[in-house]
């Protein structure tokens, strides 16, 4: 028997995004309640690896987006930055349950929760809800982009004495590279700053406050959902999918605003997607 689900119609796909805005606002509910007990009681927080933590919080809402995904969508996969997942069919929900757990930790409100729904190795749904400053970003594909139901853009930036990039960092890959990246996008004249939440930082640059987010290595689960929104804002960004295991290892990760692109993906050598590419996976 073949594990292959039947195509997704509009109105199934029309479905899954107005059910994925509604289970983001109720994970973002379940988010902040842990964020209160972890400021007011100091709960424990562990460690998966070098500056990878983990709270009670993060496994709550894990299981709170796999069940209620579950119930309502069984035939999906799902796979999830705590629990995993087995991904058998061409659909496949991509969550990180908090995104920001450092910041959460540590009292900072700089933290969201990341949805994505992949059809066929194509984004279609990408939702990040941040519950501290009660924000909901959202993009279906070909649709555009919003913050709170109001369409959002990419910034119109175009000095880069006057660009501000975000740039990740991850133990996965060389002090050296990362510190290349860096010197070449100061040399450049920009401001760089790291603010420890990837998903949040796509976000913003789908919603102008930034101008280009850059990572040696990410995880699906904290980018997947911020690559939609840049592309439907109006942005450039890396083909992540397109990179070889891309879903289960993770891979390098640019996103900007069109007038950046270039230039941030020759000082990371990081290449930016085929337009034409993209179209024919989509079909």
């Amino acid at each position: 028997m073949s594990n292959q689900p039947l195509p997704l119609t509009p109105e199934a796909l029309a479905r899954r995004a107005d059910f994925c805005k509604e289970i983001a606002l109720s994970a973002g509910k379940l988010a902040l309640e842990g964020y209160e007990r972890q400021c007011r009681q100091g709960a424990q927080v562990g460690r998966k690896g070098p500056q990878d933590f983990l709270t009670e919080t993060d496994g709550a809402v894990e299981a709170h987006l796999r069940a209620r995904l579950k119930e309502a969508f069984s035939e999906d996969d799902f796979l999830g930055e705590e629990t995993g997942g087995t991904v058998t069919s061409g659909h496949v929900w991509v969550v990180d349950p908090i995104d920001g757990t450092a910041n959460f930790a540590r009292g900072i409100l700089h933290f969201c929760i990341s949805i994505a729904f992949v059809v066929d190795g194509v984004i279609e749904i990408g939702v990040i809800g941040a519950p501290p400053m009660d924000e909901l970003y959202f993009a279906r594909r070909g649709a555009g982009a919003t913050r709170n139901g109001l369409p959002i853009s990419t910034a119109a930036t175009d000095n880069s004495e006057a660009a501000c990039i975000e740039l990740g960092w991850s133990n996965r890959m060389p002090q050296s590279q990362y510190l290349s990246v860096l010197t070449g996008m100061l040399d450049a004249g920009a401001n760089v700053r790291r603010a420890a939440s990837g998903a949040l930082g796509l976000a913003y640059v789908a919603d102008g406050r930034s101008d280009g987010y850059l990572e040696l290595h990410m995880n699906s689960w904290d980018f997947l959902a911020g690559l939609l929104l840049v592309q439907e804002a109006g942005g450039v960004t890396c083909d992540f999918l397109g990179a070889a295991n891309a879903l289960s290892e993770g891979a390098p990760v640019l996103s900007s605003t069109p007038a950046f692109a270039t230039q941030l993906s020759a000082i990371s050598d990081i290449p930016l997607a085929n337009a034409d590419a993209l179209r024919k996976r989509a079909v």
